[in-house]
């Protein structure tokens, strides 16, 4: 089979960057990688990832009033003096399970 047809996209100048840098680092053309996800497309019969708004958003607390703002600090702290917490390991596991990071 030829390899001559030409894709032509546009795509965020940033998104492109970082995929590049990450690509480069693997040892793959960006052209390869278009191939292989088009390819899984095939194979997968559709996206080869779900497709989904994810159910939980970090917060923001830069949206909080003052009075939010201590509610929540005084919750961690009951929290805390309760005993119910988790190391640090296992928060930031958390957090990339829960934000698909």
């Amino acid at each position: 089979m030829a390899k001559s047809a030409n894709l032509y996209v546009r795509i965020e100048p940033e998104v492109k960057e970082q995929a590049e840098k990450i690509l480069s680092a693997l040892g793959i053309p960006a052209s390869n990688a278009i191939n292989m996800f088009y390819k899984q497309i095939i194979l997968q019969r559709g996206l080869p990832f779900e497709v989904k708004i994810p159910e939980r958003h970090p917060v923001d607390i830069s949206m909080f009033s003052t009075e939010e703002l201590h509610e929540e600090l005084e919750k961690g702290y009951a929290d805390m003096k309760a005993g119910r917490t988790k190391d640090a390991k296992t928060v930031f596991a958390d957090i990339r399970k829960d934000y698909g990071l």
